[in-house]
């Protein structure tokens, strides 16, 4: 059984971020409030560049956390933010892609696969466990269902 599941390190360092930009956040509202040593304008931009920061990691956090279980010819997809579990015959599977990205001289890899009712689902090795095992168990099952890049 192959199991893929969010690296706690990633969504460990991603919460770090989270609650720097909020605390930096209620710092910045909280002087405006008590003291205003800064012209208007920079509390305006400030606080805005700094909710929009703030919500793009946490969009980023809902929407990499994703899990996937494959085994015995099944694929089981649970998105726990969405409330969705999605079961799948390795049969289902039209077609898988492995791609890779060169970002900040280190290659990155993510696997793609799509299925019958034209689902796609992406899963990187820099944010999952278990990306090598979950690649080999497709070479193994849905050789023929590859994409070359």
């Amino acid at each position: 059984m192959v199991s893929c599941k969010p690296k706690k390190s990633t969504y460990f360092v991603l919460g770090l971020v989270v609650v720097l930009l909020f605390a930096g956040l209620s710092y910045l509202l909280f002087d405006f409030y008590s003291s205003r040593e800064f012209p208007f304008l920079f509390y305006l931009i400030g606080s805005s560049i700094i909710t929009v920061v703030l919500l793009l990691v946490l969009v980023k956090m809902m929407a990499g956390f994703k899990f996937l279980a494959a085994g015995k010819d099944k694929v089981e997809i649970w998105l726990p933010l969405k409330g969705q579990r999605r079961k799948y015959d390795v049969a289902d599977i039209l077609a898988w892609q492995e791609e890779e990205v060169k970002a900040n001289q280190r290659i990155f890899k993510q696997l793609v696969l799509v299925f019958s009712d034209k689902y796609s689902f992406s899963i990187s090795n820099h944010e999952h466990l278990g990306y090598d095992d979950l690649k080999k168990y497709l070479v193994k099952k849905a050789v023929k269902k590859r994409v070359k890049s």
